[in-house]
């Protein structure tokens, strides 16, 4: 009889098909495997079988389940085989994985039959394989229903937080340009000025974001421009012209120390102007106040360093590197979204560039952008 065949040779079974998993790539027997996996399923095949034998056809659907998966609820093997399919895919296999599985315990039979001329009724093979199929197809389900619920939850946090980081942007960009027509009006400033100048590249800014999420909308992506050489001169004289303004609205003075004008560096110019404009901004948002923060950029080897460094009387012990997660604030002011940093980073690491923070206790924080040295054109 089979199910005495298969309760006599449970472990060698399942040695088996351990052995059977071990040799693919990226496989390995678990606890969990072993607890809701082949295991179990081997028992309830071999109860069905005794159940079917001492009680007649049909006497093992509630442990199995009827031909074609036909149950109104999950059987008891159709319960267990559900938990495994959700094991699976906590460990990353694959949907064809899920099946293999299964697949081992059919041929682990079929060998351990053959080497010991064991006889099976075709009764037996058809309840082995209606069990199979069952617990195949409920295993595939639970896992398939779980891995397009964890990527739709994925996706829908991926989505917040790109509209979150366009937000942030449009914010930043808005920001900019009010201060510009409140010195404007203030200063009774002409259009053509200096500040009008940072005011029509707020509005650029403003322009390129919307164009480009529209791109994304549209081809799920647009490809960025190519990556420019340009003069790290001009780039920080740009980004000192919006950075004034925001230093001047929070009592603050902006240093900026000279810089040689045979650097350049190479990259998208606005999107590595936004990410020092996000630094800036950050470092005079925390600061104390008729405090200063200073902008300096300068070679070392191969690379640029361009540093932010304020007086924000430094950070707690270990809290340097939560700074570049998103949505992480810090002290009491919460207008922001606390996107800022993480946002520079991505945009840095788009050009091959790295942004890191030096702590100093009681003083302040260094922030340094390091990007690829050129030579400026």
């Amino acid at each position: 009889m089979m199910h005495d065949f298969l309760a006599n040779n449970a472990d060698d079974l399942i040695d088996r098909c351990v052995a059977k998993v071990a040799k693919r790539p990226k496989r390995h027997a678990t606890a969990t495997q072993l607890r809701n996996g082949i295991p179990m399923f081997l028992s309830q095949l071999t109860r069905t079988l005794e159940a079917e034998q001492v009680e007649g056809a049909g006497a093992g659907l509630a442990i199995s389940g009827a031909s074609g998966g036909d149950n109104a609820t999950l059987s008891e093997m159709g319960v267990s085989a559900a938990a495994h399919g959700t094991a699976l895919l906590a460990l990353g296999y694959t949907v064809d994985q899920v099946v293999h599985d299964y697949g081992d315990l059919c041929q682990a039979i079929t060998d351990l039959a053959v080497e010991r001329d064991a006889p099976f009724t075709i009764d037996e093979f058809r309840t082995l394989n209606r069990c199979l199929d069952n617990a195949i197809a409920d295993a595939v389900t639970e896992f398939s229903f779980q891995r397009d619920a964890t990527l739709a939850e994925q996706q829908s946090a991926d989505l917040n937080e790109r509209l979150g980081f366009l937000m942030h942007e449009l914010r930043n960009s808005l920001n900019v340009a009010t201060m510009a027509v409140t010195a404007m009006e203030a200063g009774s400033l002409p259009v053509k000025g200096a500040t009008g100048a940072v005011l029509k590249r707020s509005h650029e800014a403003m322009k390129r974001l919307i164009t480009t999420s529209l791109d994304e909308v549209r081809i799920k992506g647009a490809e960025q421009g190519a990556a420019k050489v340009f003069s790290l001169a001009s780039f920080i004289d740009e980004a000192r012209e919006s950075a004034q303004l925001d230093a001047e609205s929070r009592n603050c003075e902006l240093v900026v120390l000279p810089v040689d004008p045979a650097l350049g560096i190479a990259g998208h110019r606005y999107q590595l102007l936004a990410a020092l404009a996000n630094i800036l901004n950050n470092a005079f948002k925390f600061t104390c106040a008729q405090t200063s923060v200073t902008l300096s950029a300068y070679a070392l080897g191969d690379r640029v360093l361009i540093t932010v460094k304020d007086h924000c009387g430094g950070l707690p012990v270990g809290d340097a590197e939560k700074l570049f997660s998103p949505f992480t604030q810090r002290g009491d002011d919460r207008s922001g979204l606390g996107l800022g940093l993480s946002i520079a980073r991505q945009s840095l690491a788009a050009d091959d560039g790295e942004i890191t923070v030096e702590n100093f206790p009681g003083i302040g924080c260094a922030f340094t952008i390091s990007l690829p040295r050129r030579v400026a054109p």
